[in-house]
């Protein structure tokens, strides 16, 4: 069961100004979350004026309360009901040292109730609160409009996409990832530093081959393990006329890979496929990979670690399966439509209809019988956010694209699994890929999180983010 994200809150308050608004403020914000099915901690009446943070002693008493759940805590929201007091604001977060994203919010006057009594300045206030983060160094996300009523749609929205924002970065902090195999020779555009994802905290977890198939050589066609495997695949996916040997060193490979991801705590994988895999072992590990990515661990080919990097970012904000596509052919002439494609190791969550087959290409050079076990059938169609992650050894800094597009249903026949994007100034895009020698590969999932991604990666992780349009 995925862990239900919550928030250190914490009301702001300024002596001078109506403390009604404190208390009404405070319990809105605390039911609107609820009601949003987040987790909230904050301060009570019980602990300081309308459970408000003014002065020094009740930015300790704040700080305090959060470090003691500082487990749970995946970001904070800042609610200024009125003014706020910027100072005791910004001690309280530094004191607590949550070192989680933080969304400031301000409740907007009414024109009508702008007399001493109900008078709000909250929009005046954040502005203060903002300064006062910014000369501290604390970095911190903004709603959409200004000031924002708390019971409105649109901080409902807002709420959505910190919440992912939180989740990515709280992630990507500290994650691990697989490197099954060696990275394929013919594919130096997968290269990318581990020294420059350790320094982010980011651990690469390598396997090589010979050591996965050593452990599957020890696997007896019906130990437990295997029939497990074998049942789950064919429970998965239309295997058709896929021959039973297939499936069976499927399985066996599944049950291997699976026991390796859980002794490493790997969250992502990417795994030597061309033409290793096939050669020496006999199947394509798609159907394994796609059965991953579809659990939400996401598995990308050809050892592109930063490929599954910006898979599991989309997972961790959208919630949704991600999958590693090319860029792969123009649509026609439409400018603005393009052709994504792999051979494939496509979630199922992404997928109008799949079945699984060969991988044509691979089976022209080693046989059809050694190249079973690809998913094919065509990307669903739907608004979808790409991302792509790469380490610039040069620079020594971590550089994103992302942006967001929708899958159509235009008419294509071809193989593998493909679907046809539309996104605006595409040809803008491919060429600031070009221009800074990105790779062909990107991460897709369906869900409109570009923007969360972004602060992510941008506001509190520090890496060169670029958002496209």
């Amino acid at each position: 069961m995925a862990k239900k994200t919550t928030f250190a809150v914490l009301v702001g308050n300024r002596g001078f100004f109506p403390g009604h608004l404190c208390e009404e403020g405070r319990k809105t914000v605390l039911r609107v979350l609820d009601e949003q099915g987040y987790g909230a901690v904050c301060l009570t009446p019980n602990d300081t004026p309308y459970g408000s943070v003014v002065t020094r002693d009740h930015a300790r008493k704040w700080a305090a309360l959060m470090q003691a759940h500082k487990a749970d805590i995946d970001g904070i929201i800042i609610t200024l009901p009125n003014f706020g007091e910027e100072r005791g604001i910004v001690e309280a977060i530094q004191m607590a040292d949550l070192r989680v994203p933080i969304l400031v919010q301000a409740t907007p006057d009414t024109a009508g109730l702008m007399s001493i009594k109900d008078r709000r300045d909250s929009f005046c206030g954040k502005m203060s609160t903002c300064n006062n983060l910014t000369q501290y160094g604390i970095p911190f996300s903004l709603t959409e409009r200004h000031t924002i009523d708390p019971e409105t749609p649109a901080f409902a929205a807002d709420l959505s996409r910190f919440a992912a924002t939180c989740r990515v970065v709280r992630g990507l902090r500290g994650a691990r990832f697989g490197a099954i195999g060696a990275r394929p020779a013919a594919f130096n555009t997968v290269r990318y530093s581990e020294k420059l994802l350790q320094a982010n905290g980011i651990t690469v977890e390598v396997v090589d081959l010979s050591e996965i198939f050593g452990r599957i050589g020890k696997l007896d066609d019906n130990a437990a393990t295997v029939q497990a495997k074998l049942a789950e695949i064919k429970d998965y996916i239309d295997v058709g006329r896929v021959p039973e040997k297939a499936l069976i060193r499927m399985a066996k490979l599944g049950a291997v890979v699976g026991d390796w991801i859980e002794e490493n705590e790997v969250v992502a994988t990417a795994v030597q496929c061309w033409t290793s895999m096939e050669e020496f072992f006999g199947v394509v590990p798609c159907t394994v990979m796609s059965m991953l990515s579809n659990k939400l661990m996401p598995s990308a080919c050809e050892v592109d670690i930063t490929g599954a990097l910006g898979m599991y970012a989309l997972t961790l904000a959208s919630g949704e399966p991600a999958a590693l596509v090319d860029w792969n052919n123009n649509y026609d002439d439409d400018p603005d439509k393009c052709v994504l494609f792999h051979c494939s190791n496509l979630p199922k969550g992404c997928m109008s209809h799949c079945c699984m087959s060969q991988q044509d290409i691979i089976g022209g050079a080693v046989g059809d019988e050694n190249a079973q076990g690809t998913v094919v059938g065509r990307i669903k169609s739907g608004e979808f956010t790409y991302c792509r992650v790469s380490t610039n050894d040069e620079m020594g800094t971590i550089d994103v694209y992302t942006g967001e597009g929708e899958f159509t249903d235009d008419p294509l026949e071809t193989f593998g699994g493909a679907g046809v994007a539309y996104i605006p100034d595409l040809q803008g895009l491919l060429r600031y890929i070009c221009e800074n020698g990105y790779e062909h590969h990107v991460a897709v999932a369906h869900a409109p999180v570009a923007e969360a991604l972004h602060d992510a990666m941008s506001n509190y992780l520090g890496w060169d983010v670029y958002l496209h349009g």
